[in-house]
């Protein structure tokens, strides 16, 4: 059997929707016999009347309705094939689905995306927020080509690329008094501690720092992410454990105090160990490996001195000036 014209297909649905041979003919710039021989050759495949005329009307029979949706969804494809091969005449790279964790998205990655953007215009993103265990199962089953994620995570079919490690801290509400320098596990059971959503990477951290030195006499209450727990510690709701990240820029409206024992979390670039490498994949995906250049974040760029201890500075400040030569 010949192959399926897409030009007979064409008539077909001209002829229909104008109503009539001639109109079709006028409107595809063809000869009416030259309608008729098309339309003619299309029945003559399948073996079925496809058109009839309604006095000087053209209708088309049931198979020609079924035969003319089906038609449609053809054009529809072609269509998009046109638009896909355009793309590529015109510079497009390709298509690239990231996945990331809110805090990423906020403070890290506006600069390397932005970087994408100017080098390669004719790369596509598409950029989702989900916490790491979503992320990790849509990198399994395909859904999207990379994702930032905190670890530890454990599957086979991952690669996975550390990236940069981050120091954890404690927040409380500004005016918080009588804090100890460095806060332990057991310095957060005397406060009503917020931590993130319970599916979160940063939940079990958290959770597990505590749960190492001793029970605890609240239950912590989770939040969601770690924007809303910094809001929350603002709002005087209680406190909070922290990426540096999310207080560099703001560590006046808390009180920050250090770990003991010192606690962090590593941002991770995670993969499919069978993705096929493309273009567009390994130009994103090196770009993102800038993160890790840039090296773990130092503890000492945010400033950790609250009210008790800058007040104890200032009257030693005033008793040194007040002393006799």
């Amino acid at each position: 059997m010949r192959s399926l014209s897409l030009d007979q297909l064409r008539t077909l649905l001209e002829v229909v929707e104008c109503g009539s041979f001639s109109a079709a003919a006028r409107r595809l710039h063809l000869t009416q016999p030259a309608i008729s021989l098309q339309i003619r050759e299309l029945e003559r495949r399948f073996g079925l009347k496809l058109i009839e005329r309604l006095g000087k009307q053209a209708h088309a029979t049931v198979p020609g309705r079924e035969l003319i949706e089906a038609a449609r969804r053809v054009f529809r494809e072609c269509d998009s094939i046109d638009a896909a091969m355009r793309r590529f005449r015109e510079g497009w790279i390709g298509r690239v689905r990231i996945s990331m964790t809110l805090t990423s998205m906020v403070y890290k990655l506006p600069p390397i995306l932005r970087q994408i953007r100017l080098d390669h215009p004719g790369i596509d993103l598409v950029i989702t927020n989900t916490p790491t265990p979503t992320s990790v199962d849509n990198i399994i089953h395909n859904r999207i080509d990379l994702a930032l994620v905190n670890l530890p995570v454990q599957k086979k079919q991952l690669k996975i690329t550390p990236l940069c490690a981050e120091n954890m801290f404690a927040i409380f509400p500004a005016g918080t008094r009588n804090l100890p320098d460095v806060i332990t596990p057991g310095d957060v059971a005397k406060h009503h501690l917020l931590v993130e959503q319970q599916t979160s990477a940063a939940y079990a951290l958290v959770i597990g720092w505590l749960a190492g030195h001793g029970p605890q006499t609240r239950q912590p209450m989770p939040l969601g992410t770690v924007e809303a727990l910094t809001s929350a510690v603002a709002s005087n709701l209680g406190m909070a454990i922290v990426p540096e990240v999310a207080i560099a820029a703001h560590s006046s409206d808390f009180v920050v105090r250090p770990l003991r024992p010192a606690l962090s979390r590593t941002l991770a670039l995670i993969e499919h160990r069978n993705k096929p490498n493309e273009p567009a994949l390994e130009l994103v995906r090196n770009a993102l490996l800038v993160l890790r250049e840039s090296g773990p974040s130092q503890s000492g760029s945010v400033s950790v001195a609250g009210p008790r201890t800058s007040s104890m500075r200032k009257k030693k400040r005033n008793r040194t000036e007040r002393r006799p030569n």
